[in-house]
């Protein structure tokens, strides 16, 4: 993968044109050796294989190279994704986002107020994840959720966070 990264665009257009082919292998190691580029032409084919109707592994791994190589411009697809079937197409998108850090919290805030546990589950990780205070709000209010899960992943962030901590002076 770093000899393929040297090479640049000549490279990258050639992975590209990889992401068409019928055999989902040739997809798969093309978005894997995507992964390995620091060019927008390659974020955008991460982005496009994110969607690859056909191979669930080629999702995955485009998901994976986008937690390395995190980029705003996937935001939409990655909480996209935390609606899907696949969770662990989910838990890749959410890492992802979390990767994203700061940037991702506005979509992960929104994402937290979905009527589906297992949205809400992936978005209040992520954001326990990131760790910044300005998540405080959303992990308060996700304590109380009906999802055990959500409530355990909010007390871990604010734990995390250090509020709910007490310091005394003996």
């Amino acid at each position: 993968m770093p000899d393929l990264a040297a090479m640049g665009d000549a490279a990258v257009g050639r992975l590209l044109s990889l992401l068409e082919v019928e055999n989902p292998d040739h997809r798969w190691w093309a978005v894997r050796a995507l992964a390995a580029f620091d060019q927008p032409a390659a974020q955008r084919g991460l982005r496009r294989a994110l969607a690859d109707s056909q191979v669930p592994t080629v999702r995955h791994c485009a998901a994976m190279g986008l937690r390395e190589r995190p980029t705003r411009e996937a935001i939409p697809q990655l909480i996209s994704a935390l609606h899907e079937q696949d969770r662990l197409l989910a838990r890749l998108a959410a890492d992802a986002l979390a990767a994203l850090g700061k940037e991702a919290i506005p979509e992960l805030q929104e994402a937290c107020r979905s009527s589906n546990p297992a949205v809400r589950i992936e978005a209040i990780r992520a954001l326990t994840i990131i760790r910044e205070p300005e998540t405080i709000g959303t992990l308060l209010s996700a304590i109380d959720d009906p999802s055990s899960i959500v409530a355990y992943w909010a007390e871990k962030g604010l734990e995390d966070l250090g509020v709910g901590m007490v310091f005394f002076d003996p």
